[in-house]
Formats: structure tokens, C-alpha cells, sequence
């Protein structure tokens, strides 16, 4: 699952100004968000942390996401040096790209109705409507993101696999135009993977903005035994 975390994931300049807080109100502002959204560009930051040795790991980079219908999503993360790699996330796979060692490292998400439709209800674009297919919702409080004022939600996940993994997971919502600005992963031992999205810019983007670019000698590899 740790290859994933960036993620996910996963968001429209069209909103609501005099923000109700409300759950209601916030599915408001998420479907509004949905209904226009196509694609971004957005900076990350990446906060994954050990509970057990309190450690904190930390990464920053670039996000590009190209969402031209529902079931069509594809994901191009930047994440800069000192720990620099290149993940991109489409259609039933991950391939995260390791310069340093040329070599590219292959996931499979699984078909449609699986874990990858209960991952890509949490990714940029999604409905209310999605979201509570795979995910019991609490509405949480206000808080402040970025220099963003959102409302929290807290999400328990219906798939028993998920929830081995993630007991709870929790988004912020933008109060003013129902853009996810960032995303918290809770572990059972107190580990969690955080990832907060800063200028983002929604735009129609093309194929070739979310291609993951690589050498034609890179060494691929399927490091662990898929489902």
C-alpha cells in the first residue's frame, strides 16, 4: 500500500463564498467542483510519519491530473531531490521511476469494483455521491489549510482490505470552492501519510502533461507479488 501514499488522492474555482459547514452544504461544494473539473496543476507536500521511532519523513514536488470522465484518471507526481522519483498513477497501474537507480517500479491496482474504485473515490474530481459508495462520513471541524479555510471529513472505509490498512481517512475541504486541498492516511499504529496540495491551478490538460518520462534503458521491476 506505502506506494500509493502520495496519493492519493486525491478537487474547481467555483464555489461558495459565505461558507455553510454543514455535510450537506459540503457535498454541495464537492459535486459543483466535480461536475466542471477536468484536470490541475498543484504543488505537494508530503508528510509520512513513524510513529513507533517518531520520525517524520518529508517530500515536496509537483502534481499533474488529467481527469476527462469519471473512470479515467491519471496522476504524474514530481517529488524533487534529495529523494527525488516520479510516480504516475493510470488505468490499473503505478509506476514510480527512480533515477538514481534508472529503475522503474510496477503496481497493479486491480479491475474495476476493487480496491481501485474505493482509492479513486478520494482522487481529484470525485462526487459525494462516489465517496459514500466506498466510505462511512463524518462531517469534522473547521480548520485552517494553507492559508485555506476548509472543513474537515473524517471516512471509515466499507472494504474490510481497506480498513486493515486505513481505519480512517480524512480530507479538508475548501470552504470556498470544494477543492480537496489536503489528505490524511491513518495507519492502526498511529503511522499516517499526509499530502497537502498548494497553487492549485485547474486546467484542461493533454495527454502529454501527465507521460511519464523515462530512459529507454530503465530497468522495470515488480517488487512485490500482485493480488
Amino acid at each position: 500500500m506505502r506506494y500509493f501514499r502520495p496519493l492519493i488522492v486525491l478537487f474547481s474555482v467555483f464555489g461558495i463564498h459565505a461558507a455553510d459547514n454543514s455535510l450537506q452544504a459540503v457535498w454541495t461544494r464537492m459535486d459543483s467542483a466535480a461536475s466542471r473539473f477536468k484536470g490541475m496543476r498543484a504543488n505537494i507536500h508530503r508528510l509520512a510519519r513513524l510513529e513507533v521511532i517518531k520520525e517524520d519523513t518529508v517530500e515536496d514536488g509537483k502534481i499533474a491530473v488529467r481527469r476527462p470522465n469519471a473512470k479515467d484518471l491519471r496522476m504524474l507526481i514530481l517529488i524533487n531531490p534529495p529523494n527525488e522519483k516520479k510516480v504516475l498513477i493510470a488505468a490499473n497501474k503505478v509506476e514510480i521511476y527512480y533515477p538514481k537507480m534508472n529503475t522503474v517500479q510496477e503496481y497493479e491496482l486491480g479491475k474495476t469494483g476493487s480496491l481501485k474504485d474505493q482509492l479513486l473515490s478520494l482522487s481529484f474530481g470525485s462526487t459525494s455521491k462516489e465517496l459514500l459508495a466506498g466510505y462511512s462520513v463524518t462531517l469534522g471541524p473547521s480548520e485552517t489549510v494553507g492559508g485555506q479555510k476548509t472543513t474537515r471529513l473524517d471516512l471509515t472505509p466499507k472494504d474490510k482490505e481497506l480498513l486493515k490498512h486505513y481505519p480512517k481517512i480524512q480530507l479538508w475541504i475548501s470552504d470556498e470552492n470544494g477543492v480537496t486541498v489536503q489528505q490524511k492516511l491513518n495507519e492502526p499504529a498511529g503511522d499516517y501519510n499526509q499530502a497537502t496540495y498548494t497553487n492549485i491551478e485547474l486546467a484542461n490538460l493533454s495527454e502529454g502533461d501527465v507521460r511519464l518520462d523515462i530512459p529507454k534503458d530503465a530497468v522495470r521491476e515488480k517488487p512485490q507479488k500482485q493480488r
